[in-house]
């Protein structure tokens, strides 16, 4: 399998892919691996991670650099992404142990209730490419920790950091039949997915996660799907529009708008309108687009070339619908999958910009009339990833996220994720949860002990 540099299309790596048979064969040493993982001291499990951990921090610049050439994130970005690992292992480390005791919920009479964890036994992580250290890590790290094996696909975007990923954790102490990389495409992943597994965590856009689910469906095993997100944020009309602007340029166009919680819904008080476009626009336009290995490049290529043609058609069709292009709107003049910071006004929420998911350097703002407006506007949409809301009143935000239908909301922040609360979407955003307790307690399945003394 061939790996390009998204910034200047040269081939980088080529690497062998899985076959059918190859994973067969890697699910059966999975599979025969799992109980002597399971009955690993959970204290050797937790210094396994604390070595991956270490070798992160360690190697980060050339895990970075990897990073940028296989993907297109700017190495900055790439070094921030490794560098938050830190905290969110920090996080598993400390909380796992904990809850995999054993709990006595009664005892009376020579009678004791208890519920143990077990693990769920071999899980299937097929990850994304977007933040192939934070999406596989939320899945790897807690499943192993819970004894559980784990037959790892990263995305073929990413497949050389993944192959980095396996590597280190061998190194630390994971059995490499404990942490299988699979490599490939959809081929791969469809091997994967038609093994016996225990539990499948996919991670990636609504349509290959529906898919995935129709595959699998009738096969009584479980199943997580962390999809996509068409994120609004409302802008109220006693914000501080310059500090507003800016972060909310920042959170609809860090990573090149590829995340499933970047910003993608701008809706602003009609009072604050017009200053909140200029100073949004002016900061979209200080962003500095071209090498992503270069320290001040703050936009790089996207991952996949398919997609600016996505960008082109949501921009095609919003102008012909009424919007006003201020500023992009167009593959950018160099090599590579580049794609102009891209900002439209008068956008409606019948323009595609404002209803299918962009992952990419685009946002739509509306001006609404007041919170009302806003409100019905941020719920009509067939996601509920994520939605904020900006404005120095926190009873009016709360009163606005109350009824937001999202898994994650944000008052005067956004586009940031937390190990401590639970990631989690609703309607096409996906099902079940990962991080915090609530994602730990998603590797194991519970045991009941119903104990009487003779």
């Amino acid at each position: 399998m061939k790996i390009f540099n998204p910034a200047t299309l040269a081939e980088i790596a080529d690497v062998p892919a899985d076959t059918a048979e190859s994973v067969a064969r890697k699910y059966a040493r999975a599979r025969a691996a799992q109980p002597a993982w399971a009955a690993t001291p959970i204290e050797d499990r937790l210094v396994a991670i604390q070595g991956f951990r270490d070798a992160l921090i360690a190697k980060m610049d050339t895990l970075a650099l990897t990073l940028t050439r296989e993907m297109g994130k700017p190495v900055s970005q790439a070094r921030n992404e490794i560098a938050a690992m830190n905290g969110r292992l920090e996080f598993f480390l400390k909380a796992t142990a904990d809850l995999l005791k054993p709990e006595r919920v009664f005892q009376s009479e020579g009678l004791e209730e208890i519920i143990d964890h077990e693990p769920l036994g071999v899980v299937a992580n097929i990850s994304a490419w977007n933040y192939p250290y934070f999406v596989g890590s939320n899945v790897f790290a807690p499943a192993l920790l819970t004894g559980n094996v784990v037959l790892y696909k990263p995305s073929e975007l990413t497949s050389l950091t993944g192959l980095a990923i396996a590597d280190m954790l061998h190194a630390a102490g994971v059995p490499e039949d404990a942490f299988i990389p699979i490599i490939g495409g959809a081929e791969a992943g469809q091997a994967l997915i038609a093994q016996p597994i225990d539990a499948l965590f996919f991670t990636g856009s609504y349509g290959t996660g529906r898919r995935l689910a129709e595959a699998t469906a009738g096969r009584l095993f479980k199943t997580q799907f962390e999809l996509g997100g068409k994120d609004p944020t409302y802008v109220c009309d006693d914000v501080d529009v310059r500090t507003a602007a800016e972060g909310l340029a920042d959170g609809a166009f860090y990573n090149a708008g590829q995340s499933c919680c970047s910003v993608e819904r701008l809706y602003v008080h009609e009072r604050i309108a017009p200053a909140f476009l200029e100073a949004f626009v002016n900061t979209v336009k200080g962003f500095v687009v071209g090498d992503p290995e270069a320290t001040a490049t703050y936009i790089g290529p996207l991952a996949r070339a398919q997609q600016i043609q996505v960008l082109e058609a949501q921009v095609k069709d919003a102008v012909g619908k009424g919007a006003r292009l201020l500023c992009g709107g167009k593959r950018a003049d160099r090599a590579g999958n580049y794609f102009e910071p891209t900002v439209l006004a008068s956008v409606t929420n019948s323009m595609s910009v404002m209803r299918e998911e962009s992952f990419g350097p685009i946002i739509g703002i509306e001006a609404v009339a007041n919170d009302d407006v806003a409100v019905a506007r941020m719920n009509d949409t067939d996601y509920g990833l994520t939605a904020g809301v900006y404005t120095p009143n926190r009873a009016r935000a709360t009163d606005i996220l109350k009824k937001v239908n999202a898994g994650s909301v944000y008052w005067n922040c956004c586009d940031r994720v937390s190990p401590r609360l639970p990631w989690t979407g609703r309607k096409n955003s996906g099902l079940g949860s990962t991080l915090s307790k609530v994602g730990i307690t998603a590797f194991v399945q519970p045991k009941a002990w119903h104990l009487r003394s003779a």
